[in-house]
Protein backbone atom coordinates (compact mmCIF):
# COMPACT_ATOMS: atom_id res chain seq x y z
CA UNK A 1 0.00 0.00 0.00
CA UNK A 2 1.23 3.22 -1.17
CA UNK A 3 0.56 7.19 -0.21
CA UNK A 4 -0.36 8.59 -2.96
CA UNK A 5 -1.32 12.68 -3.82
CA UNK A 6 -2.98 13.21 -6.82
CA UNK A 7 -3.77 17.50 -7.25
CA UNK A 8 -6.71 18.10 -9.84
CA UNK A 9 -9.86 16.03 -10.31
CA UNK A 10 -11.03 15.90 -14.11
CA UNK A 11 -11.35 12.88 -16.18
CA UNK A 12 -8.03 11.67 -15.93
CA UNK A 13 -7.99 12.39 -11.97
CA UNK A 14 -10.52 10.93 -11.25
CA UNK A 15 -9.88 7.79 -13.31
CA UNK A 16 -6.26 7.89 -12.06
CA UNK A 17 -8.13 7.36 -8.20
CA UNK A 18 -10.46 5.01 -9.06
CA UNK A 19 -7.83 2.59 -9.94
CA UNK A 20 -5.25 3.86 -6.97
CA UNK A 21 -8.18 2.76 -4.67
CA UNK A 22 -8.99 -0.57 -6.17
CA UNK A 23 -5.39 -0.90 -5.56
CA UNK A 24 -5.70 -0.39 -1.81
CA UNK A 25 -3.65 2.93 -1.78
CA UNK A 26 -3.88 5.82 0.62
CA UNK A 27 -5.72 8.69 -1.32
CA UNK A 28 -5.47 12.25 -0.50
CA UNK A 29 -7.29 14.00 -3.59
CA UNK A 30 -6.89 17.71 -4.07
CA UNK A 31 -8.77 20.45 -6.04
CA UNK A 32 -9.69 24.31 -5.81
CA UNK A 33 -13.25 22.69 -7.05
CA UNK A 34 -15.37 21.10 -4.06
CA UNK A 35 -17.83 20.49 -6.71
CA UNK A 36 -14.89 18.06 -8.78
CA UNK A 37 -14.01 16.86 -5.71
CA UNK A 38 -17.54 15.23 -4.62
CA UNK A 39 -17.76 12.46 -6.94
CA UNK A 40 -14.20 10.99 -5.57
CA UNK A 41 -14.88 11.32 -1.76
CA UNK A 42 -15.81 7.82 -1.76
CA UNK A 43 -12.80 6.21 -3.14
CA UNK A 44 -10.29 8.40 -1.14
CA UNK A 45 -8.83 8.70 2.26
CA UNK A 46 -9.20 12.21 2.42
CA UNK A 47 -9.89 14.99 0.08
CA UNK A 48 -8.90 19.11 0.29
CA UNK A 49 -10.14 22.02 -1.12
CA UNK A 50 -7.29 24.39 -1.88
CA UNK A 51 -5.07 25.77 -4.69
CA UNK A 52 -1.83 23.61 -5.90
CA UNK A 53 -0.28 26.88 -7.04
CA UNK A 54 -0.29 28.68 -3.37
CA UNK A 55 3.04 27.70 -1.53
CA UNK A 56 1.75 27.54 1.69
CA UNK A 57 -0.89 25.30 1.00
CA UNK A 58 1.34 22.74 -0.83
CA UNK A 59 3.76 23.07 2.06
CA UNK A 60 0.59 22.23 4.58
CA UNK A 61 0.08 18.57 2.60
CA UNK A 62 3.48 17.59 4.10
CA UNK A 63 4.29 16.38 0.43
CA UNK A 64 7.48 14.65 1.34
CA UNK A 65 5.50 12.13 3.20
CA UNK A 66 3.68 10.90 -0.10
CA UNK A 67 5.45 8.22 -2.57
CA UNK A 68 4.39 9.38 -5.79
CA UNK A 69 2.61 13.13 -6.32
CA UNK A 70 0.32 13.52 -9.63
CA UNK A 71 -0.08 16.16 -11.15
CA UNK A 72 -3.54 15.61 -13.30
CA UNK A 73 -4.43 19.31 -13.99
CA UNK A 74 -5.21 18.75 -17.52
CA UNK A 75 -6.73 22.07 -19.01
CA UNK A 76 -4.22 24.52 -17.48
CA UNK A 77 -0.75 24.19 -17.89
CA UNK A 78 0.38 27.27 -16.35
CA UNK A 79 -1.55 26.07 -13.26
CA UNK A 80 0.52 22.47 -13.88
CA UNK A 81 3.80 24.07 -14.24
CA UNK A 82 3.58 25.92 -10.83
CA UNK A 83 2.21 22.95 -9.06
CA UNK A 84 4.85 20.51 -10.43
CA UNK A 85 7.57 22.94 -9.36
CA UNK A 86 5.72 23.73 -5.95
CA UNK A 87 5.96 20.21 -4.94
CA UNK A 88 9.31 19.27 -5.82
CA UNK A 89 10.26 22.72 -4.15
CA UNK A 90 8.77 21.48 -0.80
CA UNK A 91 9.94 17.66 -0.51
CA UNK A 92 8.08 15.84 -2.90
CA UNK A 93 9.64 12.48 -3.68
CA UNK A 94 8.13 11.54 -7.28
CA UNK A 95 6.40 13.89 -9.09
CA UNK A 96 4.22 12.31 -12.47
CA UNK A 97 2.57 15.09 -14.26
CA UNK A 98 0.12 14.99 -16.72
CA UNK A 99 0.40 16.52 -20.52
CA UNK A 100 -1.85 17.31 -23.24
CA UNK A 101 0.49 18.18 -25.42
CA UNK A 102 3.95 17.29 -26.22
CA UNK A 103 5.83 20.39 -26.17
CA UNK A 104 4.68 21.02 -22.75
CA UNK A 105 7.07 17.56 -21.71
CA UNK A 106 10.02 19.91 -21.53
CA UNK A 107 8.87 22.53 -19.48
CA UNK A 108 7.55 20.18 -16.92
CA UNK A 109 10.72 17.89 -17.10
CA UNK A 110 12.98 21.31 -16.33
CA UNK A 111 10.48 22.30 -13.48
CA UNK A 112 10.39 19.44 -11.26
CA UNK A 113 8.52 16.20 -12.87
CA UNK A 114 10.06 13.37 -12.58
CA UNK A 115 7.81 11.65 -15.23
CA UNK A 116 5.16 12.91 -17.49
CA UNK A 117 2.27 10.94 -18.91
CA UNK A 118 0.13 12.15 -22.70
CA UNK A 119 -2.91 9.96 -21.47
CA UNK A 120 -4.45 10.79 -25.10
CA UNK A 121 -1.20 9.98 -27.07
CA UNK A 122 -0.70 7.17 -24.70
CA UNK A 123 -4.24 5.84 -25.70
CA UNK A 124 -4.25 6.61 -29.28
CA UNK A 125 -0.90 4.41 -29.59
CA UNK A 126 -2.75 1.88 -27.88
CA UNK A 127 -6.07 1.82 -29.78
CA UNK A 128 -4.01 2.29 -32.91
CA UNK A 129 -1.85 -1.32 -32.30
CA UNK A 130 -4.60 -3.11 -30.67
CA UNK A 131 -7.54 -2.76 -33.28
CA UNK A 132 -5.07 -2.14 -36.59
CA UNK A 133 -3.52 -5.74 -35.64
CA UNK A 134 -5.51 -8.55 -37.02
CA UNK A 135 -3.66 -10.81 -33.69
CA UNK A 136 -3.15 -8.66 -30.57
CA UNK A 137 -5.52 -8.60 -27.52
CA UNK A 138 -3.54 -6.38 -25.29
CA UNK A 139 -0.27 -4.19 -25.06
CA UNK A 140 1.49 -2.51 -22.41
CA UNK A 141 4.50 -0.51 -23.42
CA UNK A 142 7.85 -0.27 -20.96
CA UNK A 143 9.99 2.69 -20.98
CA UNK A 144 13.55 1.45 -23.06
CA UNK A 145 12.53 0.17 -25.85
CA UNK A 146 10.32 -2.67 -24.46
CA UNK A 147 6.59 -4.17 -24.77
CA UNK A 148 4.82 -6.44 -23.29
CA UNK A 149 1.83 -8.44 -25.78
CA UNK A 150 -0.89 -10.53 -25.38
CA UNK A 151 -1.73 -12.01 -28.82
CA UNK A 152 -3.32 -14.98 -30.55
CA UNK A 153 -0.89 -17.58 -31.56
CA UNK A 154 0.14 -16.93 -35.18
CA UNK A 155 -1.01 -20.13 -37.55
CA UNK A 156 2.41 -21.15 -38.30
CA UNK A 157 2.87 -21.82 -34.29
CA UNK A 158 0.23 -23.76 -33.94
CA UNK A 159 1.02 -28.01 -33.65
CA UNK A 160 4.42 -27.02 -32.28
CA UNK A 161 6.09 -26.39 -28.94
CA UNK A 162 8.47 -23.78 -27.21
CA UNK A 163 11.41 -25.29 -27.80
CA UNK A 164 10.34 -26.25 -31.49
CA UNK A 165 9.76 -22.94 -32.04
CA UNK A 166 13.05 -21.66 -30.14
CA UNK A 167 10.75 -18.50 -28.66
CA UNK A 168 13.77 -17.57 -26.21
CA UNK A 169 16.56 -18.97 -28.28
CA UNK A 170 15.98 -17.85 -31.31
CA UNK A 171 13.36 -15.38 -31.47
CA UNK A 172 14.53 -13.36 -28.39
CA UNK A 173 11.30 -13.60 -26.88
CA UNK A 174 10.25 -14.34 -23.38
CA UNK A 175 6.67 -15.99 -22.91
CA UNK A 176 4.98 -15.12 -19.51
CA UNK A 177 1.50 -16.73 -19.67
CA UNK A 178 -0.62 -18.82 -22.44
CA UNK A 179 -4.52 -18.86 -22.10
CA UNK A 180 -6.13 -21.73 -23.40
CA UNK A 181 -10.11 -21.97 -23.05
CA UNK A 182 -10.52 -18.82 -20.98
CA UNK A 183 -7.62 -19.98 -18.32
CA UNK A 184 -4.33 -18.32 -17.64
CA UNK A 185 -1.10 -21.10 -17.69
CA UNK A 186 1.26 -19.74 -15.70
CA UNK A 187 3.75 -22.92 -15.84
CA UNK A 188 4.62 -24.32 -18.82
CA UNK A 189 6.67 -27.10 -19.92
CA UNK A 190 9.34 -26.60 -22.90
CA UNK A 191 7.09 -29.05 -24.39
CA UNK A 192 3.67 -27.63 -24.60
CA UNK A 193 2.37 -27.59 -27.25
CA UNK A 194 0.03 -24.46 -29.03
CA UNK A 195 -3.42 -25.55 -29.74
CA UNK A 196 -5.77 -23.39 -32.45
CA UNK A 197 -7.52 -20.37 -29.70
CA UNK A 198 -4.85 -20.24 -27.60
CA UNK A 199 -3.33 -16.60 -27.06
CA UNK A 200 0.18 -15.52 -25.34
CA UNK A 201 1.22 -13.54 -23.23
CA UNK A 202 5.06 -12.12 -24.65
CA UNK A 203 7.26 -9.60 -23.10
CA UNK A 204 10.05 -8.40 -25.31
CA UNK A 205 12.44 -5.68 -27.39
CA UNK A 206 10.26 -3.72 -29.73
CA UNK A 207 12.58 -5.18 -32.73
CA UNK A 208 12.45 -8.37 -31.73
CA UNK A 209 8.36 -8.39 -30.92
CA UNK A 210 8.40 -6.57 -34.85
CA UNK A 211 10.64 -8.46 -36.32
CA UNK A 212 9.21 -12.17 -35.29
CA UNK A 213 5.64 -11.10 -34.90
CA UNK A 214 5.02 -8.80 -37.58
CA UNK A 215 3.36 -5.89 -35.22
CA UNK A 216 4.16 -2.79 -36.75
CA UNK A 217 4.40 -0.16 -34.34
Amino acid sequence: MKSILVVGIGRFGYHLIDQLNKAGDEILAVDSSEERLEPVLGMVTSSLIGDATNESFVRSLGVENFDVCFVAIGDDFQSSLEATSLLKECGAKYVVARASRLVHEKFLLRNGADFVVFPEKQLAEWSAIRWCSGRVVDYLDFPGEYSIFEITVPKDWIGKSLAELGIRNKLHLNVLSIKRDGKAILEFPADLVFETGDTVTIFGADKDIQKSLKINY
